[in-house]
């Protein structure tokens, strides 16, 4: 006898990428910024560590609800902290979809929406990507109009796709919700925040951002949600009391405050992309044009997985992902997080002894 839901007795799990526990690695496998935060946040964590950790932080975050909501052009009573844009994430969920409702999401991206929905006992669908990472849209208008909720990785992962407003927008479902996971927004080379929350169908369209990319605070677990106020007040009855604990607000809010930080070391990691990108080429790989901080290579003579484990036996980790294709062919690549130039030179040294 199980003791679990079948739910989740069925459910694999999610599984993230590798956190090496001792030093010496080049770690390129998870997005990480190679950069550290801006200083004014390790002051702000250090100043509340010695005042008042023994009383509960404040429910509404309300200072770091002003400040992302000035970078929207919105009022704070769009925006919703959380735990990292994962909570978000699991926030809507568990708001809009109800057990016998399906949720779809382009593929190949973030496999962790799929967990989600698991998790909620929902359905889930693909919308299959095309070798050029777009979409057929008459293949995916069933599916899109049988679901409640559609998540988009925009720039996508893995391959850093941006897809236009236009592409977007036709993936809103006609009586449910479309979510826009912006988690790598701050790296595109024209960035921008929110226009579609001001369309028409704006209403039925949630955004979310994490701290843990461009500002530098992976490991502060710091995100936030922007939406109309009637799809947020729906969304705050389901988030714990206090999901964000008083460090991360901390640490939030001084990283919000100091934006010219986050801008050098977001320029910094494009210009480090493109050089990235053209090293790759020139070793025979083939590069997807990336708007976020990691690229997408694969190899003619393919050997992904052999690549991976050597450049992982010289302490060197990027991430060998594998997805089902279209027609059940797999898609297999590298992601590679764009560290600083220094580790990317390292990385780079290696490839060219192993292909």
């Amino acid at each position: 006898m199980s003791l679990f839901r079948p739910d989740i007795e069925r459910i694999a799990g999610y599984v993230p990428g590798e956190q090496p526990r001792e030093t010496g690695w080049v770690k390129l496998n998870t997005n990480e910024n190679p950069y550290p935060p801006s200083p004014k946040v390790v002051a702000a964590i250090e100043a509340v560590a010695h005042a008042r950790l023994n009383v509960y932080p404040d429910p509404l975050a309300t200072r770091f609800r002003q400040l992302a909501a000035e970078l929207f052009d919105v009022e704070p009573d769009w925006i919703l902290p959380a735990n990292g844009s994962d909570e978000n994430l699991t926030i809507i969920m568990r708001t809009f979809v109800d057990p016998t409702e399906q949720v779809a999401y382009p593929y190949p991206s973030y496999i962790l929406y799929e967990t989600l929905a698991e998790i909620q006992g929902a359905s889930w669908a693909r919308l299959q990507l095309k070798s050029d990472w777009s979409w057929n849209r008459n293949a995916c208008r069933s599916v899109i109009e049988q679901s409640k909720l559609v998540l988009v990785p925009n720039p996508n992962s893995p391959s850093g796709t941006r897809w236009s407003d236009e592409d977007i927008l036709a993936l809103l479902p006609p009586r449910g919700v479309l979510v826009l996971d912006e988690a790598y927004g701050d790296f595109c080379d024209d960035p921008h925040c929110g226009q579609l929350l001001q369309s028409d169908v704006g209403q039925r369209i949630i955004i979310t951002r994490t701290l843990s990319k461009s500002y530098s605070l992976a490991g502060i677990r710091m995100g936030f949600s922007v939406a109309h106020p009637d799809l947020t007040r729906g969304m705050l009855k389901v988030k714990d009391s206090y999901n964000c604990n008083t460090l991360s607000l901390a640490a939030g809010v001084a990283a919000l405050e100091d934006q010219q930080w986050m801008k050098d070391n977001a320029q910094r990691i494009r210009q480090s992309r493109r050089s990235l990108a053209s090293s790759l080429t020139g070793l025979g790989f083939e590069v997807e044009i990336s708007q976020a901080n990691f690229v997408w290579a694969t190899h003619p003579e393919g050997r992904h997985q052999q690549i991976f484990e050597e450049l992982k036996n010289r302490k060197i980790l990027v991430r060998y992902m594998r997805f089902a294709g279209a027609d059940e062919n797999e898609i297999d690549g590298l992601r590679i997080t764009v560290g600083t130039d220094d580790e990317l030179g390292t990385f780079i040294n290696a490839l060219r002894e192993i292909v």
